[in-house]
């Protein structure tokens, strides 16, 4: 049995996350924090970290990235793992993460569900097969309380695509401000956000008289707790490094 502590459990995902630990008989949430620390009935919540009593052997962190310091510092004071959740770190943030990572046992993706991390690999091997022929472009799709442009998905997938190009690329995120013609060695990248939309991603490669593409589609935000979870279980009694969904798929 995995006991988690679950930080941000009053928020959408928090709320998701909960619902799933409730149907499984490996893990169980044994408290939460959130600022809004309305109780549920189904564990104990408080307002921060330094109230909470119960022991956990994981945290998963949904929490956004305000006051980020502060749980990755209780993780490694108290010797904890953490799933992180959360996207829109900057470089320096992430430094942070990969300090505390010396530490303790560190689960960082830019995504949760396993069809992405799929969809991830795919582009990687496109990227490989098709080569410099090819004209690529990233388009995602969320919903418009999204902050972070792009998503921290979208980098994901075309980090895994130069990782097969034997060219450096670069990120094009705004053409409208040049004039002139795109050059072989960049992706585009491009931000929509409307509606309720979940999480829609698409990667094109246009060739001459061809185009390929590869796209994923969340429906519900559930994808993404299943795969937290799943982490959360994975990362019990692991030894200090940072993991991600490679580990969990192999």
């Amino acid at each position: 049995m995995t006991d988690i502590l679950l930080i941000g459990c009053n928020g959408k995902m928090g709320k998701v996350i909960t619902d799933v630990v409730l149907n499984r008989d490996d893990c169980r949430i044994v408290a939460g924090i959130d600022l809004f620390d309305e109780q549920n009935g189904i564990y104990p919540v408080y307002k921060d970290m330094s109230s909470c009593v119960e022991k956990s052997d994981v945290i998963i962190d949904f929490s956004g990235i305000g006051e980020y310091e502060k749980r990755l510092d209780y993780a490694v004071e108290n010797k904890i793992p953490i799933v992180i959740g959360t996207t829109g770190f900057t470089d320096e943030m992430k430094m942070n993460i990969e300090k505390a990572s010396k530490t303790i046992a560190v689960f960082f993706t830019y995504n949760m569900s396993m069809g992405i991390n799929l969809l991830a690999n795919l582009a990687q091997k496109a990227a490989s097969i098709l080569g410099s022929d090819f004209d690529i472009e990233i388009v995602e799709k969320h919903h418009n309380q999204k902050i972070d442009a792009p998503s921290g998905t979208a980098l994901m997938l075309a980090d895994a695509i130069c990782s097969a190009s034997n060219e450096p690329m670069k990120y094009e995120y705004d053409r409208h401000s040049k004039r002139e013609k795109r050059s072989k060695n960049e992706i585009g990248i491009h931000a929509v956000r409307g509606g309720t939309i979940v999480g829609e991603h698409e990667i094109i490669f246009a060739g001459r008289d061809e185009i390929i593409t590869l796209s994923h589609s969340a429906r519900s935000k559930e994808v993404f707790a299943v795969g937290a979870v799943n982490a959360a279980v994975f990362m019990n009694g692991k030894p200090a490094g940072m993991y991600d969904m490679k580990e969990l798929m192999d």
